[in-house]
């Protein structure tokens, strides 16, 4: 059944038959009956996997995309992907440090990837507010976290997937100095289950900047869903990966990279309990 939504998909793409009455329609509402039929209710890593391509496949059926945008697209799933399989394999992560609220960072070394971050924290707050921080207005991210000087979206391709550039501020008493990235992001959500992915990317219309070391993500995601038991908390798991280029010692990138996602658990609270006070007063 997937093959045919799949060609029923693909012959809408072409010109002379996005005109055919109905055509679109049906193709979508094959699809979305494929989806229904195939996912049922699955956690939300299998659901993850099994929704990667399929909503790629919607997306392109109800906008017309260039090859370079598909590109991006698959490019920000794998990412998800390969950063979910990191996430969900248990074994080998250390503890780099912990405070006494309970948020902690791990670390392991993973094949053809290098060292990664793993930040584990609950916050009090519902996952809709963190949502809406960290993707609805992710521009406005150098506002509240002090490790981040600017993000810009560059492009945005469907309603899932942007290209951005992000400058990060010096770090470590700036023995590292400046670094900026150019990433490839993508949000998924099913029910209250959010995952948010990216990876370094290229776009032509963003040269490395003067001044500035061009850094490398690696896959690395973000999970949030609700606290088991106490839906108005949200658990928050952040796969971090980072090449961050240049002469720097393993002791010093080690050091930055576990307090910049220790630093970044402080400042989103803040920010989060910011706007719940102004929610408040309104």
């Amino acid at each position: 059944m997937l093959l045919a939504t799949f060609k029923l998909c693909a012959g809408s793409s072409y010109r002379y038959m996005r005109n055919m009455k109905g055509l679109r329609h049906q193709a979508a509402l094959a699809i979305g009956q494929e989806l229904r039929r195939t996912l049922g209710n699955p956690t939300p890593n299998v659901w993850i996997n099994q929704v990667r391509r399929r909503s790629s496949l919607l997306g392109s059926c109800l906008e017309e995309i260039s090859d370079q945008e598909l590109a991006y697209i698959q490019q920000g799933e794998e990412a998800m992907q390969k950063a979910l399989g990191i996430l969900s394999n248990q074994e080998g992560w250390k503890k780099e440090t912990q405070q006494a609220n309970g948020d902690k960072v791990l670390s392991k070394v993973v094949p053809d990837v290098g060292k990664v971050f793993r930040l584990e924290v609950v916050v009090d707050q519902p996952m809709e507010m963190l949502y809406e921080e960290l993707v609805e207005r992710m521009e406005a991210t150098g506002e509240w976290n002090p490790n981040v000087k600017e993000i810009k979206v560059l492009q945005k391709i469907g309603r899932d997937t942007v290209i951005t550039h992000e400058l990060a501020a010096e770090a470590a008493g700036n023995l590292v100095g400046p670094r900026d990235f150019v990433n490839v992001r993508c949000a998924k959500r099913r029910g209250s289950t959010c995952v948010l992915a990216g990876i370094a990317t290229h776009f032509g219309e963003m040269p490395e900047q003067k001044g500035v070391i061009r850094a490398e993500q690696g896959p690395t995601c973000m999970v949030l869903h609700p606290l088991a038991g106490s839906p108005s908390k949200t658990k928050l798991t952040w796969l971090l990966s980072i090449d961050l280029k240049g002469w720097l010692p393993k002791s010093i990138i080690n050091q930055v990279l576990s307090q910049t996602q220790m630093d970044f658990a402080y400042h989103l609270r803040k920010r989060l309990e910011s706007n719940s006070a102004s929610e408040a007063r309104c």
